[in-house]
C-alpha cells in the first residue's frame, strides 16, 4: 500500500481525501510530508510494536525536539504502521534532520530504539511527498479530532499528469454540495514510483464511510452524465493501479504537539499510556517522516 487518501464513496476509486500531520489544525497539511513505513512481522503488530515505539516517544519528548509526527495502524492490508511527519519545506527537513544528528544524546537513544524497533519488524521504507494544493479540496481539517485515514496510492501511466489534474478539478466540482468533503492532494517526489500520487481522506469516525457510499448520487448528480462519463473516460486512460486502505490513528506511537494534545486530551495522552507513550518526532535514521 501506498499512502494516498479517498474523499467518499464513489470517488474513493478515483480520487482521495487528505489532511496530514500538522502542528496546528488551522494551519492546514505541510507542503512536504515524509512517510516511513514499518510491516511488522506475523504476530508483532499491536502491543508488541508499540513497546518498541514507545522508545521513540520517549527519546522525543526527553530532548523536547519540536518536530512531531502522527502514527497510524493498518486496518486494511498488511499490518503495518505509518509515521507521518510534516515540514514547511526540504531545506527545514534537512535542518531537522541535522540538528538530530549533532545531538549526540537523542541519536544515541534513536540508535537504540531502532534496534529494538528492528526485531518486531519485517521491512521497512521511507517516502517524500509534497503537496499539490491546486488539486487539493477543503484542506482545513480538524485533524486532532480526526480518528481514521483513507489512504491511497494512484500509479500514473507516463505523460498523463495533465490528465490526472483535470480529473482532480472534475472531482472538485462533483463535491461542491457536499460540504463534508475534503482532501489533500500529494505527489511522490521520492521514494515510491515515478507518477504517483497520493491522498489522505481524514474521518472522525467509520459511519462517515457509509455516508460516503450514500452520497454517490449527489455526486452523480451534480456532475451530470457527461461529466460522470468524463470521469471515467479520464480515469481508464490515466490510472495504472490504484489501492486504497484504511488506518486507525494510534495515539500510543504517535510524538505529537501541546496543541493537539489539549484538544483531545482524553485520547492523545491516555492515561494507560502515559508511563510508555512519548515518541519522538522524526527518527533521524529511519523514521524522521511518516509511512
Amino acid at each position: 500500500m501506498k499512502p494516498m487518501g479517498l474523499m467518499l464513496g464513489t470517488c474513493l476509486l478515483a480520487l482521495g481525501a487528505v489532511a496530514v500531520a500538522q502542528e496546528k489544525a488551522e494551519m492546514g497539511p505541510p507542503k512536504i510530508l515524509t512517510v516511513t513505513r514499518e510491516w511488522t512481522k506475523p504476530g508483532r503488530n499491536g502491543t508488541s510494536h508499540e513497546k518498541t515505539e514507545s522508545a521513540f516517544v520517549q527519546a522525543m519528548a526527553h530532548a523536547k525536539w519540536p518536530t512531531h509526527y502522527l502514527a497510524v495502524d493498518s486496518v486494511s492490508g498488511k499490518p503495518r504502521s505509518l509515521f507521518l511527519t510534516g515540514f514547511d519545506s526540504f531545506e527545514a527537513w534537512e535542518k531537522d534532520a541535522r540538528a538530530a544528528e549533532k545531538n549526540t544524546a537523542l541519536s544515541a537513544a534513536l540508535d537504540r530504539a531502532n534496534m529494538a524497533d528492528g526485531d518486531v519488524l519485517a521491512a521497512t521504507d521511507q517516502a517524500v511527498l509534497m503537496l499539490r494544493p491546486e488539486l487539493s479540496f477543503r484542506t482545513d481539517v480538524d485533524i486532532p479530532h480526526m480518528r481514521y485515514f483513507e489512504i491511497s496510492h494512484f500509479h500514473l501511466r507516463p505523460g498523463h499528469d495533465k490528465d490526472w489534474e483535470a480529473l482532480a478539478k472534475l472531482y472538485q466540482q462533483g463535491c461542491e454540495k457536499m460540504p463534508e468533503c475534503h482532501w489533500a492532494m500529494y505527489q511522490v517526489v521520492y521514494g515510491l514510483e515515478n507518477d504517483s500520487y497520493v491522498l489522505f481522506n481524514p474521518m472522525k469516525s467509520a459511519a462517515e464511510i457509509d455516508h460516503g457510499f450514500a452520497q454517490e448520487k449527489t455526486f452523480a448528480d451534480t456532475l451530470g452524465e457527461k461529466g460522470m462519463a468524463k470521469i471515467a473516460e479520464l480515469s481508464a486512460a490515466t490510472i495504472e493501479s490504484s489501492e486504497t486502505n484504511l488506518f486507525v490513528f494510534n495515539p500510543r506511537m504517535s510524538y505529537t504537539s501541546e496543541e493537539w494534545i489539549k484538544a483531545d486530551p482524553e485520547f492523545w495522552k491516555p492515561k494507560a499510556a502515559m508511563t510508555e507513550s512519548k515518541k519522538p518526532s522524526a527518527k533521524p535514521a529511519e523514521k524522521p517522516a511518516g509511512q
